[in-house]
């Protein structure tokens, strides 16, 4: 599944990148640009716009709430989001990670990371590098929060 998300909606845009989602993320575009975008991308369009949601030959969700954890939790459950695909993509711009060799992240990631993981992944586009640490461990934790129900602030 393919998103483009409104000027609204960027943490939530970040978050299903995180989860895996090819997710768009265009703030600075008007309405007929988004929806052009996604009809030409087979993107379902994620808004706070009823009118948006609207569009002719548009497929697109209307987000109910201005709170992310809720935002999050309705994507989840009403698309039935998993994790499976999770930290596939560059959170920072979207691009499908590649794996990398670990000799070759040497001194771009903290020594402690370095010492501790093999498995490295990143972004071929804007050179970010991506391990399942800790903070993997955290962010699945939140997920499962939302999913639950049990919002606490970020």
């Amino acid at each position: 599944m393919k998103f483009l998300a409104d000027a609204m909606l960027g943490r939530l845009a970040k978050w299903l990148r995180i989860l895996g989602y090819d997710t768009a993320y265009f703030p600075q575009l008007e309405d007929h640009d988004l929806v052009r975008i996604a009809r030409a991308e087979g993107r379902m369009l994620l808004t706070r716009d009823r009118e948006l949601t609207r569009r002719k030959g548009l497929r697109s969700l209307l987000v109910a709430s201005d709170r992310f954890e809720e935002q999050l939790a309705q994507l989840l459950r009403d698309l039935d989001l998993d994790m499976d695909g999770s930290l596939s993509r560059c959170a920072r711009c979207n691009t499908a990670l590649q794996p990398i060799h670990r000799e070759e992240v040497e001194g771009r990631v903290p020594p402690y990371v370095f010492r501790e993981h093999v498995q490295f992944s990143s972004c071929p586009q804007c050179d970010k590098v991506y391990w399942r640490g800790t903070h993997w461990e955290r962010m699945r934790q939140r997920i499962e929060e939302i999913r639950g129900g049990c919002f606490t602030s970020s």
